[in-house]
């Protein structure tokens, strides 16, 4: 299962008024008027993100690309991008110290 579908699945989905749709597969190789379609919905490169209203011109190019686009609502995109902050602040920051050791101290007498 991919993320998406994994972290879509953790989100109850409600009518939202405006929709997230990110590219999440590559143009080459597509076919011209799938490409011109999502020229103009405004992507134009993998894994980028755009926000547009939900109207029913935006549905129909969204079923035309259904399977190159991920659609989000807004309360999905939101929990979304708060997990993935959740995650990286999981981690400590890595810190070298590249300061000389104090002469007192010195174990290599």
């Amino acid at each position: 299962m991919s993320g998406f579908r994994a972290f879509k699945a953790q989100v109850p989905i409600q009518w939202s008024e405006s929709l997230y749709i990110t590219l999440v597969r590559g143009l080459p190789g597509t076919r011209k008027l799938h490409r011109r379609t999502l020229e103009a919905m405004g992507l134009r490169r993998c894994h980028r993100t755009v926000l547009h209203s939900n109207t029913s011109s935006i549905r129909g190019m969204i079923q035309q690309v259904k399977r190159m686009v991920v659609v989000e609502t807004e309360e999905m995109f939101k929990a979304r991008k708060e997990a993935e902050a959740n995650h990286k602040a999981l981690r400590p920051p890595l810190v070298v110290s590249h300061s000389s050791p104090a002469t007192g101290s010195s174990n290599m007498s």
